[in-house]
C-alpha cells in the first residue's frame, strides 16, 4: 500500500478487505481513472493452495463484472521462481505475480 497510495491520491480510491454481499472480503480493490481493479494477495503455500487462490479471485470478478484481476503472490521460499504470467480461470483472466 506504501507504493500504491501515492499514486491513486487524488485520483482514486482504495479499499482492503471490502465485503461483498455474499459476505466474502476482497483484499484490495483499487479505483482509479473510472476503471476498478480487484488484487487478491496469497503467501505462497504451493500450487494447490495457489489454484483456489485463482478460483477466488475469478468469483470476486463475477462478482463485480470484471475480465481481468491480479493474484499478488508473496513466496519465501530460498528456490522460488518469481515473475510474472498470465492465466484463465472461468473465463476471467488472471495476472500473477510472485514476489
Amino acid at each position: 500500500m506504501l507504493y500504491l497510495k501515492p499514486i491513486i491520491n487524488g485520483t482514486g480510491n482504495y479499499y482492503i478487505e471490502a465485503q461483498t454481499r455474499n459476505q466474502s472480503r476482497t483484499d484490495v480493490i483499487v479505483d482509479y481513472l473510472g476503471k476498478q481493479y480487484v488484487i487478491e494477495l496469497k503467501i505462497w503455500r504451493g500450487n494447490e493452495y495457489n489454484k483456489r487462490g485463482e478460483k477466488q479471485l475469478a468469483e470476486y470478478l463475477e462478482y463485480y463484472h470484471l475480465e481481468k484481476g491480479y493474484l499478488l503472490s508473496f513466496n519465501f521460499n530460498k528456490n522460488k521462481k518469481i515473475g510474472l504470467k498470465e492465466v484463465e480461470v472461468d473465463n476471467k483472466k488472471i495476472i500473477e505475480v510472485v514476489v
